[in-house]
């Protein structure tokens, strides 16, 4: 499936990411005027050229530029500036990779990895805090990351929350966090149910700009149907300096 002009993508939806077979995709884009026109087109790359992918539900919101605070040096870290969730889907929705989005549908944060993330929203999952989170659903496969403005030198700490959505998603998983030449491992084993834990990470900066990456150690499918892939939960991104 693909998106044209200005902004012309492919989203590649070979994987299933749902047992219904219905999956969310956010797609972002900046506006070059007051009128803009989409087109949604099927390329036809299929093994079959009588099949193809069925659209429903197509919606489009306006999305406001984060800014970082004196209190929390990452953009949008709680995740509340999100892709738009219709009102009677409970799987998520899922964002492509950066490679394949020239403006991200998560304000603030790239996704750099090989497969989709999963945003998910507390009025179908559960959310450590606040109203919107990040399912890392695909592995290994799956990361985020954001390149945040430091000082050479300087000590940062940053914090984070790790969980499960509430959606069956049972067993051993792993967040892990890199930024300038720090690592953390983040284990959380999961009952499905909901529930998080807080974790940090202190480094020093070597550069103007640092990178910050989180993504899942772990391939995880749902308990209920064995199929859905499903993840470790991040929130509340924060990044102060540290009196270190």
């Amino acid at each position: 499936m693909s998106l044209f002009h200005p902004f012309f993508e492919e989203i590649n939806i070979q994987t299933v990411y749902s047992s219904s077979g219905w999956d969310a995709y956010a797609w972002g884009f900046r506006a070059p005027s007051y009128l803009v026109k989409v087109i949604i087109h099927n390329p036809g790359v299929q093994e079959d050229p009588a099949c193809g992918p069925v659209l429903d539900a197509v919606a489009i919101k306006e999305m406001f530029p984060p800014r970082f605070t004196k209190f929390n040096l990452v953009k949008n870290g709680d995740f509340e500036e999100g892709p738009y969730v219709f009102h009677n889907s409970s799987s998520g929705v899922l964002l492509p990779p950066s490679s394949a989005d020239a403006v991200s549908p998560l304000p603030g944060w790239l996704v750099e990895s090989l497969k989709v993330v999963k945003y998910v929203d507390a009025k179908h999952f559960v959310v450590p805090k606040g109203n919107g989170a990040v399912e890392l659903c695909a592995g290994r496969e799956s990361a985020i990351a954001q390149i945040v403005r430091t000082l050479p030198g300087k000590t940062y700490h940053l914090s984070f929350l790790v969980g499960d959505a509430g959606n069956k998603c049972v067993g051993k998983m792993m967040v892990q966090a890199f930024a300038a030449n720090e690592t953390a491992k983040v284990p959380f084993y999961s009952k499905g149910n909901g529930g998080f834990k807080t974790a940090s990470l202190t480094f020093t900066a070597f550069a103007r700009t640092t990178r910050i990456t989180f993504f899942s150690e772990y391939y995880t499918m749902r308990s209920d149907d064995g199929v859905t892939f499903c993840g470790p939960v991040l929130d509340q991104v924060i990044l102060t300096f540290s009196p270190r």
